[in-house]
């Protein structure tokens, strides 16, 4: 059964490394991330399950320990997901598959906060899934363990700024607003209506990995709170927590 989630945003820029001058812009986005990863933390789940934007249709699954690399952004860093010490089956050959760069993210949050709490688990999804694919597979996840966690990995529109990297979209600043309004109220039927269309023309990397949690917490009776909510670089990133 779900017992906690958080959602942060999965720009590789949330890595002080590949932003480098940068860094700094993204600090109360970073600060807002380490809020979230403890209301996890206190919640004692048995399972934390990473989900976020895969490479692949999915749902692929990497198993504790699987490695990514930040090294495609021209820094030399890898991360491991997990707890130090977490090992793959022997001859598991999902842990030799790269994390994807939203799961590397993901990997990196928990390396820096130290989580040491429970095993852990990433899940990629494609966009291509459809709402009720992605509810099946969190109610799937939710019961994979008495006490599961989420982190929910995922940006809203990058279509916000003349500069964004989907350049200005008028219908992307209200897209952003109900999105930071349900995950900020839990209300998971606004997140399952997400318009999936619309979604991918605003490239939206988190619908998938939003009604994931949806359908995982259906019957948790969570409610949410949302920490942070901003546009840097054309791009909505949003914080909560459901708990």
């Amino acid at each position: 059964m779900l017992v906690a989630a958080a959602v942060c945003p999965c720009p590789p820029l949330l890595v002080p490394e590949v932003a480098a001058g940068a860094a700094p812009e993204l600090d109360a986005a970073r600060a807002a991330c380490t809020d979230a990863l403890g209301v996890l933390a206190a919640a004692r789940p048995d399972r934390l399950v990473v989900v976020g934007p895969g490479d692949l249709p999915g749902p692929e699954r990497y198993p504790e320990s699987s490695r990514g690399s930040f090294r495609g952004f021209g820094v030399d860093l890898d991360v491991r997901l997990g707890r130090a010490g977490g090992r793959a089956g022997a001859g598991d050959a999902r842990a030799e598959r790269r994390l994807p760069y939203a799961l590397a993210v993901a990997a990196w949050l928990l390396e820096r906060t130290g989580w040491a709490d429970a095993p852990v688990e990433g899940v990629g999804v494609g966009e291509g899934l459809t709402p009720g694919d992605c509810a099946r597979v969190g109610r799937e996840l939710a019961a994979g363990a008495e006490r599961v966690a989420l982190l929910v990995m995922g940006d809203a529109s990058a279509c916000r700024t003349l500069k964004a990297p989907g350049y200005l979209d008028e219908r992307a600043a209200p897209f952003d607003a109900e999105v930071g309004r349900a995950l900020g109220a839990a209300d998971l039927s606004a997140l399952l209506a997400l318009d999936t269309g619309l979604a991918r023309e605003l490239k939206v990397s988190g619908r998938a990995p939003w009604q994931v949690l949806a359908g995982a917490a259906e019957g948790a009776g969570l409610g949410g709170s949302l920490l942070f909510e901003d546009a840097p670089y054309g791009v909505g990133y949003a914080v909560a927590t459901w708990s």
